[in-house]
């Protein structure tokens, strides 16, 4: 069981990679075989629909974060002043998606960056983040898919700074995100402490469309 560690500390778990379905939805369209061979150099370089199947997630958003770490009797924290920014980078030729989340988590001021696209060569999803907490780039690199899918589920791993608590300061952590597009955008967060099972940390839900 992991030891009850205080609230600044753990503070930092609550921004590694956050935004924020579980289990096995987030396996769907991963390919267990190597992935094809893309059928010119053009498909290589160039934005497709797996490109394509992240417009959802463009525009401005309120969010809802619940983040499962700092509460406290069972309950977790919820922030509502949550705002997501999501926009393609056009100088990259609308490769990659830009995240921008400002807020308040835990009563305290909260910002990440995050850095969201798909490599064609490699047929997988690849996400990047940077907060105002985390000493380090959160990085996940998904599985080969082969198929456009409405639930990403991008694994990750990142050695912890002591947001586990001084038993896991050192220790690779494995992470994942799964980010579902249908319906309302939602992040998931999952670690997977050494001796324990994957446990959801966080979730960050876009509840409303700004004007």
């Amino acid at each position: 069981m992991i030891k009850k560690i205080s609230l600044p500390v753990i503070a930092a778990a609550a921004v590694l990679g956050l935004t924020g379905v579980a289990g096995a939805a987030g396996t769907t369209g991963v390919a267990s075989a190597p992935r094809p061979a893309a059928s010119s150099p053009a498909d290589n370089l160039n934005p497709g629909p797996y490109h394509r199947a992240l417009n959802p997630l463009v525009g401005t958003w309120k969010a809802v974060k619940t983040n499962y770490l700092l509460g406290t009797g069972g309950k977790p924290v919820v922030s509502r002043d949550i705002t997501v920014k999501v926009n393609w980078i056009s100088k990259t030729g609308g490769r990659f998606l830009q995240e921008k989340t400002d807020g308040t988590l835990a009563g305290k001021r909260y910002y990440r960056l995050g850095i969201l696209g798909f490599s064609t060569i490699d047929r997988r999803y690849e996400w990047t983040t940077f907060d105002s907490v985390t000493p380090t780039a959160m990085t996940y690199r998904g599985a080969p898919v082969t198929a456009v899918t409405s639930v990403l589920s991008i694994p990750g791993e990142f050695t912890d700074p002591g947001v586990l608590g001084p038993d896991y300061l050192g220790k690779t952590i494995p992470m994942r995100t799964v980010v579902t597009l249908s319906g309302k955008p939602t992040f998931d967060l999952y670690f997977t402490p050494p001796g324990q099972p994957e446990r959801l940390v966080d979730r960050v839900v876009y509840t409303r469309r700004l004007k």
